[in-house]
């Protein structure tokens, strides 16, 4: 199983026949029955197959290492974020700057996806410029929509503290059946997406198409929002396997830089379903 996050994929978390590995290499005895023989960093007695347990020795990925790079990320982005909104006022040219900083972001998010080993300077520098971005566009909304933001933090919040708790009570069970339907069904929610796009920009489709402040696009946000769901329990997935198997401490970087890239999706979205709500009041 890949991902939804590029980095991830990028970085060899992989589920195969139900089991999960880390940067994994088909072995002999994965072909004989043991699934966890094709994990390095797993140690485990091959001939019993017992489960995955994270190496005694130092230097591997713990739960700690994960929540403290996932919240220096995040407050990187929250403080880029709170510079923008305070220093550029809604304006056309700051509309310019959050574009261009949502490129810088992307670039910066692309060239950490396809680096072999994690860069925090990468990560960060994304997590400043992509801060910049929400900032602006957090200030547009809320000087359109009063408290629309807020809004948006407590429904992320809310999402993904429930995504966790049906994760880790086993309701949703990550399988890689499970992550075929789903990235099918993000994948050709990116494309409906992107043509629309292509016909607004174009003129053909109005009021932004299938992206509108009216029903249809309500109804298009929730859908984003549960895909961004999805995409949580599979970046939990990923980071409970690299635990598990003892990935290298420098992963946590990648854990925390896909989770921001997940939850940066919930918000947005969550932002313009606010949005839409208020708009029909």
């Amino acid at each position: 199983m890949r991902s939804s996050n590029p980095v991830f994929s990028r970085r060899g978390f992989s589920r195969d026949n139900g089991y999960a590995g880390f940067n994994t290499a088909a072995q002999a005895g994965y072909a004989q029955g043991n699934p966890y023989a094709q994990n390095p960093y797993a140690q485990q007695d091959l001939q019993q197959g017992a489960p995955p347990q994270a190496p005694a020795a130092t230097g591997r990925m713990t739960m700690d290492d994960v929540v403290t790079r996932s919240a220096i990320t995040l407050g990187t982005v929250a403080v880029g974020a709170a510079l923008a909104w305070i220093l550029l006022p809604v304006s056309t040219t700051s509309y310019g700057l959050a574009f261009g900083a949502a490129i810088v972001a992307m670039v910066l998010a692309l060239v950490q996806s396809f680096k072999r080993t994690p860069s925090p300077a990468l990560i960060l520098g994304y997590a400043a410029f992509e801060g910049v971005f929400l900032g602006v566009i957090s200030e547009m909304y809320n000087s359109r929509w009063s408290g629309a933001p807020f809004q948006a933090v407590l429904g992320t919040m809310a999402v993904s503290a429930a995504t966790l708790l049906v994760y880790k009570a086993g309701w949703i069970r990550v399988t890689a059946r499970y992550a075929r339907i789903g990235m099918a069904i993000a994948m050709a929610f990116i494309v409906v997406m992107a043509v629309n796009l292509l016909l607004v920009a174009f003129g053909v489709a109005e009021d932004g198409g299938l992206r509108s402040f009216g029903p249809l696009g309500a109804i298009v946000g929730i859908i984003a929002i549960v895909l961004g769901a999805f995409f949580l329990t599979l970046d939990f997935k990923q980071i409970e396997d690299g635990i598990a198997y003892g990935a290298p401490r420098s992963e946590s970087w990648l854990a925390a830089f896909g989770l921001t890239l997940t939850l940066v999706w919930i918000y947005v979205e969550m932002l313009r379903l606010v949005a839409i709500f208020s708009s029909n009041d």
